[in-house]
């Protein structure tokens, strides 16, 4: 089904055309001023400057082809030639009943035949997820629901960093602890003992012992990177004992994107793209794109536009270790000729902008990305009320499940206040209270444009009222309960009619859904459907307070209006789901 906003465009452009001028001129938008009309054309005025001629008399031309459509209710000339566009209420109750019968086809569908590769997520093996991780894994989750519903094949990695420093300091600081371990004999003693002899527990303990340990002794620094250096060679027991690492690892990561409804494609890491380095490196030798720089082995990256400076990408450090652009360059040809992917998009804190500028310019320069765009997303800080990152009250990092048990404390507290699900078995609350403190926390972060910070409130995001998820996940199950109780008394739905201006403008936003999710595609914002669907909301809840639905005496009436609930309940759980979001069946 053509969307109501292309379907205008068509109109239009078919009337400039009727007058000799591009088609592409007749763009029509929705209105600046609802209160004067739905929709505008501005493209009268340009129009003018083509034909050099005066801009209200091509608009009084194009408005006589406009009125003969039989499709608007009024078409009038404002300013120096902007069209007003007022749709009749028959041609917008059509596209609406069209949209009830299948309203599936509410979404764009910009990534038609396209491939996207999403790399989000980025934990590191042998460190517990903690809220740090929170933005980018709430901003890529909602990214591949949005690219996916329109219409993009979407490949997610959580893409984790495995093969580091952070590997040889835990190799190196278990060995001064339990030196007489199988996999630290030099000799090969595969096969090995299948059972890990550390716990996710042990590695939670040791990493940041070992880290500090070779923060504050070089000599134990060394021996770390010497660990690191037999690792990535391939030693045997070193190769064992790491993948111990990742399996632990990799079982209390999924539960913690477990507790957050957030699932991945693919659970590669940065080990799986090393065994490209070496050929990589050469063939950049080769083409005369690496060059040495002090005994590193470096790519000129800078543009003589650049404002400011940007280094060369370090390959091979002078010790002949690679690092971490390096295996973000073999990841890039990884996915390139694994998935021949459109676009690759590397949704990661702000602060590493200059970084993945490095790593596209080298990708793109050599050619090692092939036809793909790279982007990176970018995004600020969730911060406390000291304008600070967000730290647990004893000062420390918090741990990502200790933040979700606090979300679901808050939201239990809420329902209280609320006197919602009170009657309802303990199991029942609790599986609501969570689903209503992951709504806070996804909203509240996905309502912020992601390239801001924003202070973290609980107390603020987890509220019943304003804009926030549990607003809306309450408004959706309202929606739920009146269908429920219809159902009950024997009513049953029709096709949505609009007799009212609140069923109008509800019919005229869920017209323009594609529009607003291709435009949060496009400029990759989630913020942009959160504002959406709190509009969506809003405009349902003008329509409830003004209208009887059950009450309805007129069967056809009554039916037309549960049809509309219908419809307002299936684009806003299609929306919350994008943003990652549930909706109980009650509260």
């Amino acid at each position: 089904m053509t969307s109501l906003l292309s379907e205008l465009c068509a109109i239009a452009g078919a009337a400039f055309a009727g007058e000799g001028l591009p088609a592409e001129l007749g763009q029509v938008q929705l209105s600046d001023r609802p209160d004067l009309a739905q929709f505008q054309c501005n493209g009268a005025l340009a129009a003018a400057k083509l034909a050099r001629a005066n801009p209200r008399a091509i608009a009084e031309r194009i408005r006589a082809r406009l009125a003969e459509s039989g499709m608007f209710a009024e078409v009038a000339i404002a300013g120096p030639g902007f069209i007003n566009l007022r749709l009749k209420d028959e041609a917008l109750e059509a596209r609406l009943q069209d949209l009830a019968a299948q309203p599936e086809h509410a979404l764009a569908e910009s990534g038609a035949r396209k491939t996207l590769v999403l790399d989000f997520g980025g934990p590191n093996v042998a460190k517990p997820m903690h809220v740090g991780h929170l933005r980018s894994a709430i901003i890529g989750d909602c990214l591949q629901h949005l690219f996916r519903a329109n219409g993009w094949k979407v490949i997610s990695d959580v893409h984790l960093g495995d093969w580091g420093l952070q590997m040889g300091q835990l190799i190196s600081e278990i060995a001064i602890r339990n030196p007489d371990l199988p996999w630290f004999d030099p000799a090969d003693r595969s096969p090995y003992p299948d059972k890990s002899p550390v716990t996710m527990d042990d590695l939670e303990r040791i990493y940041p012992e070992a880290a500090a340990a070779c923060k504050s002794d070089p000599a134990r620094l060394e021996a770390a990177r010497q660990a690191t250096v037999e690792l990535q060679a391939g030693r045997p027991g070193y190769r064992a004992l790491w993948r111990h690492f990742l399996r632990v690892s990799a079982e209390g990561l999924e539960r913690e994107y477990d507790s957050l409804g957030i699932h991945f494609d693919e659970w590669k890491g940065e080990s799986d793209a090393d065994p490209l380095i070496p050929d990589i490196i050469e063939d950049l030798k080769q083409r005369g794109f690496a060059r040495m720089d002090e005994g590193a082995l470096v790519v000129d990256v800078a543009e003589p536009s650049d404002a400011s400076e940007v280094p060369p990408l370090i390959l091979m450090k002078s010790d002949g270790a690679v690092n971490y652009a390096s295996t973000d360059i073999a990841t890039i040809v990884q996915r390139v000729r694994e998935h021949d992917p459109d676009l690759i998009l590397y949704v990661v804190d702000q602060r590493q902008h200059l970084h993945f500028l490095q790593v596209f310019r080298a990708a793109q320069k050599t050619g090692l990305a092939g036809h793909a765009a790279l982007e990176h997303i970018g995004f600020g800080t969730l911060n406390g009320n000291d304008g600070k990152p967000f730290k647990t009250r004893a000062g420390g990092v918090m741990k990502l499940y200790d933040l979700i048990s606090m979300a679901t404390d808050e939201a239990k507290q809420r329902l209280a206040e609320a006197g919602l699900a009170a009657d309802y078995p303990e199991s029942e609350r609790s599986q609501i209270a969570q689903a209503v403190g992951i709504a806070a926390i996804k909203f509240a972060d996905l309502s912020n444009n992601r390239v801001s910070s924003y202070v973290f409130d609980l107390e603020c995001f987890t509220k019943f009222e304003g804009k926030t998820g549990p607003y809306l996940q309450y408004a959706a199950v309202r929606i739920k309960s009146i269908l429920r109780k219809a159902r009950e008394e024997g009513h049953s739905s029709g096709p949505p009619v609009i007799r009212s201006e609140e069923e109008r403008a509800l019919a005229l936003q869920m017209l323009t859904m594609p529009e607003a999710l291709e435009s949060a595609e496009g400029k990759r914002t989630p913020n942009l459907i959160c504002d959406f669907v709190f509009r969506l909301a809003q405009n349902f809840s003008r329509f409830y307070t003004e209208h009887h639905i059950l009450s309805e005496s007129d069967e056809a009436l009554r039916g037309a209006r549960l049809g509309l609930c219908e419809l307002t309940l299936a684009e806003t759980e299609r929306l919350l789901g994008i943003l990652g979001i549930t909706v109980p069946e009650r509260m």
